[in-house]
């Protein structure tokens, strides 16, 4: 068994990540890669959870400019995020290891309703919980779902899986002169608008002492090197 710096950790993962080399939807080889390296990461006893975005499938925010109401956007999304944990609770299953998809949203036929304290059993019988439905509340990102599901289930580190291997301070596929930071403050992230994740949860973060580390989950094998202490990505505490 490999040694883990952590012992508790909350996945952020966007709906964009199981896009892999598709333009819509889940690529079934991306999303069978992200779960074999959360199987991995569970099988060596840390206590996984994950929450989920659904930008893949739709985004409340972008339909709402263009007319529609922005409460029924935004529970469109939520429903959405509740697709993704499915299928990742599928694909985790498929390969051995037992998940529990808890929604904020109530669809009871489908998944659990999400409860902090039936979450934290979960954790504790080895399983992974994948968080869907956001808060459950509109205008509320799934960044601020992260946030707060680490918090209540007393996670040890936020991981924010992004296609960039970590914050820089332009976009570096646009600005090849853009810096790379190892590590920053949450004041700092705030104040150079540096999009970690939406100011609400960085705020969150940053009142309950809860680091974030940014990496890039399309790099193979970084989630584990990142359990075991390595210093992977953009550190924000």
């Amino acid at each position: 068994m490999a040694e883990e710096a952590y012992r508790s950790i909350l996945l952020k993962l966007s709906g964009e990540a199981l896009l892999g080399k598709e333009d819509y939807g889940i690529d079934p080889n991306m999303i069978l890669r992200i779960a074999r390296e959360i199987a991995e990461v569970n099988r060596i006893g840390v206590q996984t959870t994950i929450v989920i975005g659904g930008g893949n499938i739709f985004r409340g925010a972008g339909l709402a400019e263009s007319g529609i109401d922005r409460v029924t956007g935004d529970h469109m999304g939520m429903l959405a995020t509740v697709m993704n944990a499915l299928a990742l609770q599928d694909v985790l299953e498929s390969i051995g290891t037992d998940a529990r998809v808890m929604s904020a949203v109530s669809v009871h036929d489908v998944c659990e309703d999400y409860i902090r304290r039936r979450a934290i059993r979960h954790l504790e019988k080895g399983r992974v919980v994948v968080c869907a439905g956001g808060t459950g509340n509109p205008f509320f990102t799934t960044d601020t779902a992260a946030a707060l599901r680490a918090i209540e289930v007393g996670a040890d580190i936020v991981l924010k899986a992004t296609k960039v291997d970590g914050v820089y301070s332009s976009d570096p596929a646009k600005n090849s002169d853009a810096v790379f930071f190892s590590e920053l403050s949450y004041d700092r992230v705030i104040e150079n608008k540096l999009g970690v994740m939406d100011t609400n949860a960085i705020v969150l973060c940053r009142d309950q002492g809860m680091p974030i580390r940014v990496f890039n989950v399309y790099q193979e094998g970084n989630l584990m090197r990142i359990v075991q202490g390595e210093p992977i990505g953009t550190l924000v505490s």
